[in-house]
């Protein structure tokens, strides 16, 4: 190939990728033009009175699209509008982000503490009363599985551990604090609507953070009740 050849190829090859990357964007998420068109969700009202809408828990195309925003900028997948818990547990986190102790429900001490919300379903790190990590949002034990709560500490940590209870189900980052109960990365959907077996699930890169963070003998404190059970 010539020299004038290569020239205009290279031009043709960057024209392409700059609008392979202008198309990208808006192929992972909705324009803020386009219709929004999602039902009222089960957490309509509380959506509504954290973005300031209407609070009469009937989605109207506003509400659609503010909602829809807000997923789009905390990060959710597939924004669509509907306030659903995913939805709502992003917006616990917001919340509670200035000053998740707010109500000093978890102990202040001079080390480490992993705080575990159930009440909220939101996980922080507090040393002293400074927050190192977090809130993130996790998931906590089913009804007749409960998280067990009060005041523990970690006493084994696994990186890669495997349930040897759950048919292999993989537990990364595993920080076990009261017998087979642990903080660990969870690959599936946090916002299923189910609970775990008693553990604290995280997402997998939150469960590495905090993998990073704590070390053996951190206390972890357990306090609330996990919607949906009876405590």
């Amino acid at each position: 190939m010539s020299r004038p050849h290569r020239l205009i190829g290279a031009a043709v090859a960057t024209t392409a990728m700059a609008l392979l990357c202008t198309v990208a964007p808006s192929a992972a998420s909705p324009g803020r033009d386009a219709a929004c068109t999602a039902p009222a969700g089960p957490y309509q009202r509380q959506l509504e009175q954290h973005l300031g809408l209407p609070v009469d828990g009937r989605q109207s195309d506003a509400d659609c699209r503010a909602i829809r925003s807000f997923q789009t900028e905390q990060g959710r997948p597939h924004p669509d509008g509907l306030a659903d818990l995913g939805t709502y547990r992003a917006m616990l986190v917001v919340e509670a982000t200035p000053n998740p102790n707010a109500a000093g429900n978890c102990p202040v001490e001079s080390g480490r503490v992993a705080c575990v919300d159930m009440d909220r379903q939101l996980l922080w790190v507090q040393k002293g009363k400074k927050v190192v990590f977090g809130p993130v949002p996790i998931r906590t034990g089913r009804d007749a599985e409960e998280t067990r709560p009060g005041r523990h500490t970690i006493y084994w940590r696994d990186r890669d551990h495997v349930s040897d209870l759950y048919d292999d189900a993989p537990m990364p980052y595993s920080q076990f604090f009261d017998g087979g109960q642990a903080l660990h990365g969870h690959p599936g959907d946090l916002y299923d609507g189910g609970g775990s077996a008693g553990c604290v699930n995280l997402t997998v890169d939150d469960a590495a953070k905090l993998w990073d963070l704590l070390a053996l003998d951190d206390v972890v404190y357990v306090w609330g009740v996990k919607p949906g059970t009876a405590g």
